[in-house]
């Protein structure tokens, strides 16, 4: 699991902005990963995106190292925000937009 968890911290590290989700931002593999790029895509970030798909260990290691049992899952600044529903009521409501301006 150690190695693992340093995987993860290399990428949030190396990443201001990084999204775990199934499938690739142009071919996602679930409709909550699929809402999640669409909305980056909107705001006109860049992003990192990790195809968990590709990596067991990312898929469930990451579920433990931010506590959370779903993904997506989004980070910004190395800070968990969330998965595709809180993104959405955090983009609707221009907190997201906000966040990442920082």
């Amino acid at each position: 699991m150690a190695d693992v968890k340093e995987r993860i911290e290399k990428i949030l590290n190396d990443n201001k902005v990084v999204l775990f989700m199934k499938g690739t931002p142009q071919f996602p593999m679930c409709g909550f990963s699929g809402r999640a790029t669409a909305i980056l895509d909107d705001i006109g970030v860049n992003y990192h995106a990790v195809n968990v798909i590709e990596d067991s260990e990312i898929r469930e290691g990451i579920k433990t190292y931010g506590n959370w049992p779903t993904l997506p899952q989004l980070y910004i600044n190395k800070e968990l925000v969330g998965g595709s529903d809180i993104m959405m009521e955090m983009y609707q409501n221009g907190e997201l937009q906000e966040m990442l301006k920082n």
